[in-house]
């Protein structure tokens, strides 16, 4: 049985909530999934100081002692992960944004593989997909599998059209985030997850100092010389676009950095 947990930047439990439960009720009904949903309102999350100890002496050096650690142990004990937040002047809530900026360390040392991520937005208004966007290459660049996210755009009370505008995208993005969430832990990369991985991997390659965490994580991990995150099989025409990926990135460096 897969693990799914969701994360809701929200401390009503109303439109974004309900979605959720709307995404959650979905995805049971499409095979046996276990569902848990986390109100971030409901844990201690303290702001972000960016004093970078978490980058240089590591994240078990936070000198915020809150619940960080268990929110994110939930994210690793899951299989898929959903973050879900309500517009909030043309951004997510302050409390999502609050929990993504922890994440800081994890975009330096990334590890969610074989982890399927998507998102949801409600609002009443615009700019729901510029705040999807963020959350969904936030998520790519920790490790995840995304599926892109949704937008729920309606005024309260919703119209039977909006609804069900609203019913046929949830049931879209439950059956790919389905069916992504059925595939084996080790399958093949897409040409962008490859892309991410080469650009991390030689950007840490040229320019970490050997002494640094992120350095010691990406050669512990075998990164420096892997074809990818994990043990996969790739074609001959996915691994030689790796290779020209670490190229491209290199000359970048050199060029900018």
């Amino acid at each position: 049985m897969k693990k799914v947990t969701a994360f809701v930047g929200s401390a009503h439990k109303k439109n974004t909530y309900q979605a959720v439960v709307q995404f959650m009720n979905s995805l049971q009904a499409l095979g046996e999934v276990e569902c848990e949903i986390v109100t971030l309102s409901d844990y201690r999350l303290g702001i972000c100081r960016g004093c970078r100890v978490c980058f240089e002496k590591g994240e078990h050096l936070c000198p915020l002692k809150d619940d960080r650690d268990v929110l994110f142990d939930k994210i690793q004990a899951s299989d898929g992960v959903v973050f879900a937040t309500p517009n909030y002047t043309w951004d997510m809530s302050g409390l999502m944004k609050v929990f993504l900026d922890r994440f800081g360390f994890v975009c330096h040392r990334p590890r969610y593989f074989g982890k399927v991520f998507t998102s949801i937005v409600t609002q009443a208004v615009g700019r729901g997909d510029k705040i999807v966007e963020c959350l969904d290459f936030t998520a790519n660049i920790i490790g995840f599998d995304t599926v892109k996210g949704m937008t729920i755009t309606a005024w309260d009370p919703r119209t039977e059209k909006q609804q069900q505008q609203i019913d046929r995208d949830m049931a879209k993005l439950t059956k790919q985030f389905y069916a992504k969430l059925a595939r084996p832990a080790d399958a093949a990369p897409s040409l962008f997850r490859l892309m991410v991985f080469s650009f991390g991997r030689t950007t840490v390659r040229l320019t970490a100092d050997p002494a640094s965490l992120d350095y010691k994580y990406y050669a512990s991990k075998g990164w420096l010389e892997s074809d990818y995150y994990y043990p996969t099989r790739m074609g001959a025409l996915k691994r030689a676009a790796g290779r020209v990926m670490d190229s491209t990135t290199g000359m970048l460096q050199k060029l900018f950095v």
